[in-house]
């Protein structure tokens, strides 16, 4: 057993047995830290392996969220029931935003995704078709249920977004390892290289958007499950901000690193949250020196050399 593969399981094992060890305040950051991870996993298909500076992704989260609540709320459908829900109705709406901006580069293609992140945040304020619940979001969602047992507890939300989080992962690994991956690698290192290879970059960079877009949803609907509310506060631009930030810090197609980013952006903040919003300076500036002394992140991608996952296909 290889150093990576001897962390991997300690960090399993210790992820595993962490709801023994702590009190349910601890629990529930835990388990958003799981849910969060999720959503910063498909925020890196897009911009740490598609390379597209989008910064709108909590809409993506908030629509796989408030898919779950409005079903559940408005319509009394099982939980269960509107996770399929949850994770295609995000995908539509990427294909259909996307598809006419993908062809933007850089700050322009930025700008238009935190466009839609506040149009996003517009309708649900306003309250559109008496489905949101305007500015104070929707309560009451139910817990999920499956064979007339009730999985309310907070053990039991950690356990799923634990799957969650572990299914996320096998998909990462899984689109490394195929023609995605390669498509996107090339991608990545020189967009005009890769066209001339004959890649479609408009169809993988639009691709990207869509299954990044239905991991984000299905962490959104976990999300609401587990505060049973929505509000339109948790999916504003500055959530964006903070998931496009997690992978420029943890490390852009890094697997590790997005989880570094994910735990130094929302966790250590709940561990000195009794010095208020002085803390947020702190992290501010550790942010800065991070990008001065690593700018590839704390936990960077070994790109230069072509990865192991590639040479096999190299005659």
């Amino acid at each position: 057993m290889n150093k990576t593969s001897m962390i991997a399981l300690a960090l399993l094992l210790i992820s595993g047995a962490y709801p023994f060890f702590v009190d349910s305040a601890w629990l529930a950051v835990g388990t958003t830290f799981l849910v969060f991870a999720c959503v910063a996993f498909s925020q890196d298909i897009i911009l740490g392996r598609a390379g597209v500076f989008h910064m709108g992704h909590a809409m993506f989260f908030g629509l796989g969220a408030y898919t779950t609540a409005i079903l559940n709320v408005h319509f009394g459908l099982p939980i269960l029931a509107t996770w399929a829900p949850a994770v295609l109705v995000p995908i539509f709406f990427a294909f259909i935003l996307a598809a006419p901006i993908i062809h933007l580069r850089g700050d322009y293609l930025l700008v238009a995704t935190i466009g839609f992140n506040i149009i996003f945040i517009q309708v649900l304020e306003n309250d559109v078709f008496g489905l949101t619940g305007g500015p104070n979001g929707l309560f009451g969602i139910n817990v999920i249920s499956a064979f007339g047992i009730d999985f309310a507890s907070q053990t039991a939300m950690y356990y799923m977004a634990f799957i969650l989080l572990g299914i996320t992962l096998f998909i990462m690994r899984t689109l490394d390892r195929s023609k995605f991956g390669r498509a996107m690698f090339y991608i990545n290192k020189d967009e005009i290289a890769a066209q001339s290879m004959g890649i479609s970059v408009r169809y993988y960079k639009l691709y990207a958007f869509m299954v990044g877009a239905g991991i984000a949803g299905a962490a959104g609907s976990m999300f609401s499950v587990q505060y049973s509310a929505v509000s339109p506060e948790a999916f504003n631009v500055t959530q964006s901000i903070m998931f496009f930030t997690i992978v420029l810090v943890g490390g852009s197609a890094s697997l590790p690193g997005v989880l570094i980013g994910t735990f130094v952006m929302f966790v250590l903040p709940e561990v000195f949250r009794e010095f208020a919003t002085a803390r947020y300076l702190v992290f501010g500036l550790a942010m800065i020196l991070t990008m001065i002394l690593r700018p590839r992140g704390i936990w960077p991608v070994q790109f230069g050399n072509i990865p192991k996952f590639l040479k096999k296909d190299v005659k």
